[in-house]
């Protein structure tokens, strides 16, 4: 499954996936509403159904990206297409965690993120270009 001639691509890519799968595409899909909790989000009174519905479809976004992802691990170089997929969903995730933080509106976790999103950032730009190329 790790490729022999590309392994820091192929084990970002498995570390990643089950990374990103566990604390947020399932949690998202099936508890969103735990999943909010668990990141200190303040859950509103009444009628929650939009937000789970939102956070089920995110789940499920995630999810696909994921599995998607997954399956460039056995051959890195030939799916380097992945990498920029990675890179440009962390960079758009840096964007909205940043302006949530700017505005006050996210709980200290979401802020936190920001750095874990560009780890898998920096390393999806640096591996597609430096270690692919």
């Amino acid at each position: 499954m790790i490729n022999p001639d590309y392994p820091l691509a192929s084990w970002y890519l498995v570390i990643s996936t089950l990374f990103f799968v566990v604390v947020i595409a399932l949690p998202l899909l099936f508890v969103p509403l735990t999943w909010a909790r668990w990141f200190g989000w303040k859950i509103p009174e009444g009628n929650t159904d939009l937000t789970v519905y939102l956070g089920r479809c995110l789940g499920a976004a995630a999810l696909s990206i994921i599995i998607a992802v997954a399956h460039g691990i056995p051959n890195p170089k030939s799916h380097h297409l992945l990498f920029d997929l990675v890179a440009m969903a962390s960079g758009l995730m840096i964007l909205i965690h940043v302006w949530g933080a700017i505005r006050k509106t996210q709980p200290l976790s979401e802020t936190v993120e920001i750095a874990v999103w560009g780890v898998a950032f920096v390393f999806a730009v640096w591996i597609r270009f430096s270690v692919l190329a």
